[in-house]
């Protein structure tokens, strides 16, 4: 596929280097001509450097020829522009990043849409829903829900309590034989594994675990995880996710947020109804434990500085707080913040990849899940008619090594895979896949 990326930082470039390594053919425009030369230092990705709203610039980067037009800079007018010009221009597909949250109404989508923009993808939205889903399923470091929850992906750290520790899989599935869950991957010592029978947990393992609703109970019991009830909530960063998690949470649990800015914090006092509006610098302790943070049972910090979302989860988690979630851009943080024990990451760019990557691909996937902290992909495949994943059970089909089926949602009922079962047409298939093996695994889904 061709592709055009209109970008001014980091966001762009992620989606570049992802999409590039899925074997597409990517030019990448962006008015900073220093980091453009970075990016070709590493990689043989064509760049143009320039303004994505002039013609002359779109015309050079050929987007008549582009199946798919991305702009992602970080101002969303800018965006808007680009994609119509694109459109008209010529391009097949145009996605545009935004930070208005009313843009996604339907009504307004559909004006967009008339003007030649296809898709809108607003990350700082998913990241507030993301954080409300983890609120409401406190045992897991990670959760994505499939087909409206009929199967869900749970990551999960194992720690002494757990009761999987030194068994293999197939201690538990013998132990269990009626299991509504399976383990996709097991991610140790910077290292994702792809498990097998005979594979077994240790102590800090992350489990990643495709479960129907069913097994959500048993798997939290195996993994040693206990809810936690969340009443008392403390979100440190007054931003676009910082608001949107607020004006989401306020009418039913008791939120203080905290905001460095003394005039923002003002605007958010004015514009929250219930919520408890702090000026001050959450990275000062003594600040924390007037606020009550004893008492506080999730933390979420989501300011724009990764190290401070760091920092004052640590402080969190040593004053007893139970549930941490920090906002870190820099992925290179992503693994240390994690061994660190924050419960969980969130990442824009991971975000922003996750949603539009599933238009690059040939089969039909209705979502895609980037993970974090791991160089790994959950799919939501369509299994089309007479496509090769229909044509033989599950243990037959020589699924590429890097990956592995997960579950199968049909119609109103989800299955967890097992060797013998049989793939239909239409069936919504979970992946769990390896950068390397996504579009083998892609091939037979068409």
């Amino acid at each position: 596929m061709d592709i055009i990326i209109a970008g001014d930082g980091e966001v762009g470039f992620h989606l570049a280097k992802m999409l590039h390594d899925e074997n597409h053919n990517i030019t990448i425009v962006d008015p900073h001509e220093d980091l453009l030369k970075m990016l070709e230092s590493h990689t043989d990705i064509l760049t143009i450097t320039g303004d994505s709203t002039s013609v002359s610039v779109l015309n050079k980067a050929r987007v008549n020829k582009a199946d798919l037009f991305i702009s992602v800079l970080h101002d969303e007018k800018t965006n808007l522009v680009s994609c119509i010009l694109g459109k008209g221009l010529g391009a097949n597909r145009t996605i545009a990043r935004i930070n208005n949250t009313e843009f996604l109404s339907p009504g307004i989508k559909e004006i967009f849409k008339n003007h030649g923009i296809d898709e809108l993808v607003c990350p700082e939205s998913i990241a507030a829903d993301e954080i409300i889903a983890l609120l409401k399923q406190t045992a897991a470091t990670e959760i994505y829900n499939f087909s409206h929850g009929r199967l869900s992906l749970f990551l999960i750290k194992l720690d002494e309590n757990a009761l999987v520790i030194n068994k293999t899989l197939n201690d538990i599935a013998r132990e269990h034989p009626q299991l509504d869950f399976r383990a996709v991957a097991i991610h140790r010592n910077s290292q994702t594994i792809i498990p097998r029978g005979d594979d077994v947990f240790m102590v800090n393992d992350l489990a990643y675990v495709i479960t129907k609703p069913d097994g959500i109970s048993t798997l939290l019991k195996l993994g040693g995880k206990q809810r936690i009830e969340i009443r008392d909530i403390m979100i440190v960063g007054g931003g676009r996710i910082g608001r949107k998690t607020t004006e989401r949470l306020e009418k039913n649990l008791n939120i203080k947020l905290v905001e460095l800015d003394r005039e923002r914090s003002q605007g958010l006092a004015n514009d929250l109804e219930n919520a408890l509006v702090i000026n001050g610098d959450a990275r000062d302790i003594d600040l924390l434990k007037e606020e009550g943070i004893r008492d506080t049972d999730a933390f979420i910090a989501v300011t724009d500085s990764s190290e401070t979302n760091i920092l004052t989860c640590l402080h969190a988690m040593k004053l007893g707080v139970k549930r941490t979630i920090a906002l870190v851009e820099n992925i290179d943080y992503i693994d240390i913040s994690q061994n660190m024990g924050i419960n969980t990451i969130i990442n824009k760019k991971l975000i922003t990849a996750s949603y539009i990557a599933r238009f690059t691909m040939d089969a039909e996937v209705t979502s895609i899940k980037c993970l974090s902290g791991i160089d790994a992909e959950v799919l939501e495949f369509v299994a089309r008619p007479k496509s090769a994943i229909t044509k033989k059970p599950i243990y037959k089909l020589n699924i590429p090594e890097g990956a592995i089926i997960g579950g199968i949602v049909r119609g109103k009922n989800s299955y967890i895979a097992i060797g013998d079962f049989q793939i239909q047409e239409n069936d919504r298939v979970v992946v769990f896949a390896l950068p390397k093996a996504i579009h083998k695994v892609d091939k037979f889904f068409h």
